[in-house]
């Protein structure tokens, strides 16, 4: 017995040991992500075209509507042209003639038709005075009731036609400021004030609805967006502190504070994105910069801490000779456990073996 127990203390003095060390603790949660500009979004075009000119620069400063670049398209600048033709044609206007010769056939059904009247009261009359025949008489009722007739679809002919030019002339002007508005679109426009951070295409070549041709974003403010694990994002709230470092500021720490929380994770990363402000936004900043986070789940002043490498599975730690003693853990960062209670601060705990 009393070899093994020499055996053992030698053994014990050989691990490393330290005492607990009263002093502040931060809990946090790791995060990833890149700077970007306040507003920053991926131009895309509404049509496809070629590119015509490229009327910015990388780095110009743009106001909302400016033109950034223009598109030609020879298919739709003639379609623009044959819809104001088709307009032009079909305008009521333009159909003047029509009108007039179905108004003089409603003139003519009309003269016919009270000449006709005239007739057949001239024909009652004789017939009443018991000359003629009653075959005349009822030749002259049919040809009024003819004439009449003829009349009445000369009338709805021309009302009929009226409508349709209207409705002709209607539709070809819709189409005809369709094919205007989308002649517009072959100039590409920024929907902010800002800046012009990348140009994607170049001149001379064909753009589509499907790939952006730009960058813009503002020019003055920036944000940060954050890549939060599925398994922190419960802890994360609105205008928790974040502690921040980037590589284009290398040994700064920069202070900012959470802004949005997307509610949505994306499948491939199982990550949540999270948005976050500068407190005090670095002087030079660009998109894109990366960083890295410690979002400030919490903190404590004038706790007892070990290392989280004494701390063993199922919380507990190894004290003098060897025994293992159950503690209540509190807070924890990456190097760091807060122990509530288990030793005190004069009690040596070590390292346990690997």
């Amino acid at each position: 017995m009393l070899l093994l127990g020499t055996v053992y203390h030698s053994c014990n003095s050989k691990q490393e040991k330290i005492l607990p060390v009263k002093e502040a603790i931060t809990e946090s949660v790791y995060a990833s992500g890149v700077v970007k500009s306040t507003d920053q979004y991926d131009v895309f075009s509404s049509v496809s075209g070629l590119i015509a000119e490229i009327l910015v620069k990388e780095g110009d400063e743009i106001k909302k509507g400016d033109a950034i670049i223009r598109l030609v398209n020879t298919t739709a600048q003639l379609n623009t042209e044959n819809a104001a033709l088709a307009a032009d044609y079909n305008a009521i206007n333009a159909n003047a003639e029509k009108l007039n010769e179905f108004q003089i056939n409603i003139n003519y059904s009309m003269a016919k038709m009270e000449a006709d009247k005239l007739l057949l009261t001239r024909q009652q009359n004789l017939w009443n005075e018991s000359i003629g025949t009653k075959n005349e008489l009822e030749q002259r009722q049919l040809s009024y009731q003819s004439s009449v007739t003829a009349y009445e679809a000369a009338k709805l002919r021309y009302i009929q036609l009226k409508k349709q030019i209207n409705f002709q002339g209607s539709q070809s002007q819709n189409n005809f400021e369709i094919a205007a508005s989308i002649k517009k679109d072959y100039s590409i426009k920024s929907n902010v004030d800002g800046r012009v951070y990348h140009i994607i295409m170049k001149q001379g070549e064909m753009v589509n609805t499907l790939s952006p041709v730009a960058v813009i974003g503002n020019a003055d403010t920036f944000m940060i967006e954050l890549q939060v694990d599925e398994f922190d994002i419960s802890r994360i709230k609105i205008n928790q502190p974040i502690l921040l470092s980037m590589d284009s500021y290398k040994g700064q720490i920069f202070e900012a504070l959470v802004t949005k929380i997307d509610p949505i994770m994306n499948e491939k990363s199982k990550a949540f994105t999270v948005e976050a402000s500068f407190v005090k936004q670095p002087v030079a900043l660009y998109p894109n910069l990366t960083c890295e986070a410690n979002i400030i789940i919490q903190q404590k002043a004038n706790t007892i801490t070990i290392p989280r490498s004494y701390l063993l599975t199922g919380d507990s730690v190894i004290v003098e000779n060897g025994k293992k003693r159950k503690v209540v853990i509190g807070l924890k960062d990456y190097q760091k456990v807060e122990i509530i209670s288990g030793v005190a601060t004069d009690e040596f705990i070590y390292k346990p073996s690997l």
